[in-house]
């Protein structure tokens, strides 16, 4: 069994994002992390539910950090809910009070605030669960075999 990173060995988004994906997988989701839906976009963590729902979670580490990326508005189209992964410390107030809200460290997390759901169209939930388990493959592929060409991570 492999031995378990350290949370002091990562940066502070990846903890948050650590501790976000230990919490979703106790409510039976499977999360994968840094995926590309489209060109120029990075989903933090996209989670895909018992029921088929997809979460998208946005992890953020610092006023700095959440204030840099005017990106994250377009994540709302890849998911059924839109969360924000922060730690204790974050000045929450920052946040859209539309959007949920985890508050994570390297060891788990808790939702605190749920939103609302849209869910998403027919096709595009195909399209997304299809790229999800695509995503999926590839990282345990790469984790068997670290010297294959595998397309796009």
């Amino acid at each position: 069994m492999p031995l378990e990173t350290a949370p002091s060995a990562l940066a502070p988004g990846q903890v948050i994002a650590r501790g976000a994906a230990r919490h979703l997988a106790s409510l039976g989701f499977a999360c994968v992390e840094e995926m590309v839906p489209t060109r120029g976009l990075r989903l933090d963590i996209l989670a895909l539910g018992p029921k088929g729902e997809l979460w998208v979670v946005e992890c953020k580490s610092s006023r700095a950090d959440f204030t840099s990326d005017g990106k994250w508005h377009h994540y709302l189209e890849w998911g059924d809910r839109f969360f924000w992964a922060v730690g204790a410390d974050f000045p929450t107030e920052l946040l859209p009070e539309a959007s949920g809200l985890i508050v994570a460290d390297g060891y788990g997390g808790e939702i605190l605030r749920m939103p609302a759901e849209t869910r998403l169209a027919g096709a595009r939930r195909a399209a997304v669960t299809r790229r999800f388990a695509q995503h999926a493959a590839r990282r345990l592929q790469a984790l068997r075999d670290p010297g294959a060409r595998l397309g796009e991570l």
